[in-house]
C-alpha cells in the first residue's frame, strides 16, 4: 500500500494535522513560538516551509521524562520538578528533530532548521492553551506526542505555515 504521509503545522490556528493521501486523519493542538514565524538562527522563530522528521528521540523512555540536549536525565516531570527548576524550557516524552528542506530558506547557514536544534516535542501540559509560547520549536501535550512519536516514521515530511 502506497501512502502519502506528511504532516502540517499551521502557527495560525495552532493545529497540528497528521494527512494521509490528502485526508486529515488526526489533530492535536500546539503551540508554536511566542515571537511568530521565522528562519534566522537565535530569533525564537519557529521556522516555515517544507521539512523533514530528521531523528525521533526518546523510544521506550516513560511519559513525563525529561530530556536536556537531546538526552534524557533520568527525571520525571511533575510539580515538585518545576518549582525546582522555574525557567527551565522543559522538554519531555519524545522529540521529534526537525530538518529544513528548502536551500536558502531553512536549510543551510544561519536558517538551518535542524542546527537551530528545532523539535516538535511534549512540555508539560498546561503550557498547551493554544496560543503561540514556545522559543521556536513546536511543543504537544505528553499523551499526544506519543501517540504522534509512534504513528510516523523518520523522514516523514513537514509543512509549517
Amino acid at each position: 500500500m502506497n501512502c502519502d504521509i506528511f504532516l502540517h503545522i499551521s502557527s495560525q490556528t495552532q493545529q497540528l494535522e497528521i494527512q494521509i493521501n490528502s485526508k486529515i486523519t488526526k489533530s492535536y493542538r500546539i503551540s508554536t513560538a511566542k515571537n511568530g514565524v521565522g528562519e534566522i538562527k537565535g530569533s525564537e522563530r519557529t521556522p516555515c516551509g517544507w521539512h523533514r522528521i530528521r531523528a525521533k528521540i526518546g523510544d521506550a523512555k516513560p511519559l513525563n521524562s525529561v530530556f536536556v540536549a537531546r538526552r534524557p536525565t533520568s527525571e520525571i516531570y511533575d510539580v515538585e520538578l518545576a518549582k525546582k527548576f522555574p525557567n527551565r524550557d522543559w522538554i519531555l516524552t519524545r522529540i521529534l528533530w526537525l530538518d529544513g528542506l528548502e536551500a536558502g530558506k531553512n536549510r543551510y547557514g544561519n536558517v538551518h532548521t535542524g542546527s537551530r536544534y528545532i523539535y516538535i516535542h511534549g512540555c508539560p501540559d498546561d503550557l498547551i492553551t493554544g496560543r503561540p509560547e514556545s522559543h521556536g520549536c513546536i511543543r504537544m501535550k505528553n499523551a499526544d506526542i506519543l501517540d504522534l512519536f509512534n504513528r510516523i516514521p523518520v523522514g516523514t515530511k513537514v509543512f509549517i505555515d
